[in-house]
Order: C-alpha cells, then structure tokens, then sequence
C-alpha cells in the first residue's frame, strides 16, 4: 500500500474540515425542528471545521511544497583514476559514500590539477571536464558556487560532464587546484547545513590530495 506523501498530509485537515462543515450544513438544512442543544452542537462543529481548514492553511505556509525532483538521465557508475594511490582512492571513496547518502547529490565529480579523479551516482556519458568561466571563477575566487536550478543558467552548458537533466549543481573548490563538483536531482534543495558539511569534505580531500602530491614530487 502506497504511502501518502507531504503534500497529501498539508492538505488533509483542509479537506476534512471543508467535508465535515459541508455536512453539518447538510443536515441543518434537512432537519424540520432544530433543538437548541443541536443548535449548540452545529455552532461548536462550525468552529471545529474552520480550526481544522485554518490550521490547513498555515501549514501550507509553515511547511512549504518541496521542490520536485526528477530521475537523473545516466548510469549508475562509480569511476576512480587509475594512477591515484590506495590511501587517495579510499579517502574519495569515502567522502562520495558520505555526500551520496546524506544529501540531495545524486552525481559527484572530483576534478583535480587538470584531471578527473573521481565519478561516481549517475554519471554522463561524457567523461571529459573542461573548465568553463564558473569552474574557473571558482578556482580564482575560492569561493563556492551553488546553481540553484541549472536550467535557469546560460553556463550550464559547461556541465556536459553532469546528467542532462541536473537540477542543482554545487562547484566547491579544492583549494587553488581542484573542484568538488555535485549534482543534484532537484532544484534548491541544498541546505545552507549541507553547504558547510561539504566545504568540510573538501577541505579535507585537498589536504589528502596535497600530501600525496607531495610524495610522488
């Protein structure tokens, strides 16, 4: 049995209060004698469902409707390039489990000194990253950028790397050298929480990436 989603359970105490002030109505009408006592009644019904159809209404405005997501064109895939060590391989490994299960990331690029370490989620066909003007704003910045819904952006099209369907894409840098770059499968629903948690995981990736540089020099 299907359960009801958000959206259902916002509307419920609408319907109901709007059904059962409808029916109260109903049999107001259809009654010939009306009774003080049912009089009482139909007065404290009336205000139930107008409690009911108000408390309705504010959820509407206290919770609102999530963003709608979409199933992401691509293959499940998860790629690591070959020349990176075991300790290297483990640490993406890691941190694209984390970001994969607990957030709205549905695809993860990592794009480091001129080349691609790691894809993993629904991956594009199109395995290449070149750097476009907001990659590259983000390496001179240093700041992250988060496209809040890509389709609304003329540079999308730099994201050939992404499923065609991307919604939201965060670009984190790692350090001066590298880019965290993530997809998600619905727009805006990167918290400012999960902004901070993965500014985290790239800080973390660039010192792990900047000590195995430093060993192969």
């Amino acid at each position: 049995m299907a359960k009801p989603d958000q959206n259902q359970l916002r509307q419920l105490p609408i319907v109901v209060g709007g059904l059962a002030g409808t029916l109260l109505m109903v049999n107001r009408l259809l009654t010939p004698t009306l009774t003080d006592s049912q009089a009482r009644s139909d007065a404290l019904g009336i205000i139930i469902s107008a409690v009911l159809i108000l408390t309705g209404l504010l959820w509407q405005r206290v919770q609102p409707k999530l963003p709608d997501a979409v199933e992401l064109v691509g293959e499940v895939g998860f790629e690591l390039a070959p020349n990176l060590s075991e300790s290297v391989k483990t640490e993406l490994a890691w941190a694209s489990h984390l970001l994969l299960t607990n957030t709205v990331t549905r695809s993860i690029v990592v794009w480091y000194d001129g080349q691609v370490l790691l894809r993993r989620g629904i991956l594009s066909s199109q395995t290449t990253v070149k750097p476009g003007a907001i990659l590259e704003r983000v390496l001179k910045t240093q700041k992250p950028v988060y496209l809040v819904s890509l389709k609304l952006y003329p540079g999308k099209v730099e994201f050939d790397y992404l499923p065609e369907n991307t919604q939201g894409v965060i670009c984190q840098p790692i350090g001066h050298r590298g880019v965290l770059i993530l997809a998600a499968n619905a727009p805006r629903s990167y918290t400012k929480q999960d902004e901070t948690w993965i500014a985290g995981l790239a800080d973390k990736l660039e010192n792990t990436l900047d000590q195995a540089s430093s060993r192969t020099a």
